[in-house]
């Protein structure tokens, strides 16, 4: 199987709040939004916001979730980028659970959660090659 990601989709307990996060705190548009879902175009793939509900009965699940916690994260040029997002986070009343700081693998970074409690870490990588749109060429 060829290695790549095309969709990113969160279950979110109110869609409204959550379009309203990536909307309004993030800056984002959305490339649809009818249907019951919200997609956002990222660089390459499709960031989804579906109600957990339907996710749930579309997966066939039930119950509580269960699994495993990941980060969604998103890599800035510059130390100065990382602070100056998290000064518009902190502008807009975001859940900021880490403020950026060094990290032990070399980098920098902090995190922050959406109204569902997805977290998103955003960094410097100083080990990052990324092309001017931002999609990853390799690791240095």
């Amino acid at each position: 199987m060829q290695p790549r990601l095309t969709f990113i989709t969160l279950g979110v307990a109110d869609l409204d709040t959550s379009k309203g996060f990536y909307n309004n705190v993030l800056g984002w548009s959305p490339c649809q939004d009818h249907g019951g879902i919200v997609m956002y175009k990222l660089n390459g793939m499709v960031l989804s916001l579906f109600p957990m509900h339907e996710l749930e009965e579309d997966a066939q699940v039930k119950g509580p979730a269960h699994g495993s916690r990941f980060t969604l994260a998103q890599c800035l040029r510059t130390e100065a980028e990382v602070d100056a997002f998290f000064a518009h986070l902190q502008d807009h009343g975001a859940t900021i659970t880490k403020m950026p700081k060094r990290a032990f693998w070399g980098g920098y970074s902090g995190y922050f959660a959406d109204p569902d409690g997805h977290l998103w870490e955003i960094a410097f990588n100083p080990f990052l090659e990324m092309d001017k749109d931002g999609n990853v060429l390799r690791m240095k």
